[in-house]
């Protein structure tokens, strides 16, 4: 049987890292992403490296939140998968969409203020895609028995970070689909997990105001005396999709080198 992992979010960052270190495992890699043409050269450079694993690796830069792009990728993914004379299942889905709006809920002038349109698309984008990929994948039939599924979260979960409220929103609402999810997949053998990063130094950290005092704070608590990087979270995840951890399902991870444990 061909494994692949199926990640949202697989040009940069974790999802790119994760990419990576699945492909050195010999799971093929379907990587969607939303990237402006001035860093296609990036993306083709990381599917390279992909190949040269020895592993196939298939990128679609669309919108993920698009319903009908999804569509398309996964009844093309299906028909790619039947047509090969092996069988062809998908072993991992991964979620690790960082495209949100950074915007106060307060502000004395109204167009600091994050709007209905704003808040709806976060949530959409970081939270509710997870549930329809989910879905689509599903109801095509293409996860393998004892498949693996993962979200990335943050500390923002639970806690208050200025201008981080939407996503904080959209974390929380992530974490309760993976629970969700865990309890209506765990007849079919499949699981789902939160994987809750420490302070990472991602493009995605880099757009929210004051990272540098995040980096700083992360750097001062975490006990390992480091940020976490997304190698970090992919070795994680390689460990994770051990068959032999399918009782584990439903949880919220950390991999994060003590940081989140400390005052």
């Amino acid at each position: 049987m061909k494994e692949w992992a199926l990640i949202l979010g697989a040009s940069s960052g974790f999802g790119r890292a994760t990419a990576l270190k699945l492909a050195e495992e010999g799971i093929n890699i379907i990587g969607i992403h939303f990237d402006r043409k001035s860093a296609m050269k990036d993306v083709e450079k990381l599917v390279s490296e992909i190949r040269a694993k020895g592993v196939k690796a298939l990128y679609y830069n669309i919108n993920a939140a698009d319903h009908d792009a999804m569509n398309k990728v996964l009844d093309e993914v299906k028909e790619m998968f039947y047509k090969d004379d092996e069988e062809n299942k998908i072993r991992v889905l991964m979620h690790s969409l960082a495209f949100g709006t950074l915007k106060l809920f307060i502000a004395e002038d109204e167009k600091d203020m994050v709007n209905k349109k704003q808040m709806d698309m976060t949530l959409d984008v970081m939270a509710h895609t997870l549930v329809y990929w989910t879905q689509g994948v599903f109801k095509r039939g293409l996860f393998m028995e004892n498949a693996r599924i993962f979200a990335m979260t943050s500390s923002g979960d639970q806690r208050v970070i200025p201008y981080y409220g939407v996503v904080s929103a959209a974390k929380a609402a992530l974490e309760s689909h993976i629970r969700q999810l865990a309890l209506e997949l765990a007849p079919y053998k499949v699981t789902a997990n939160s994987i809750k990063a420490g302070v990472t130094d991602t493009p995605a950290l880099r757009k929210i105001p004051g990272n540098d005092a995040l980096i700083e704070g992360a750097l001062k608590k975490n006990p390992s005396g480091r940020l976490t990087t997304p190698e970090d979270v992919a070795n994680a995840i390689s460990a994770l999709i051990d068959r032999r951890l399918y009782w584990l399902t439903g949880n919220v991870i950390n991999v994060d080198g003590g940081e989140d444990i400390t005052a």
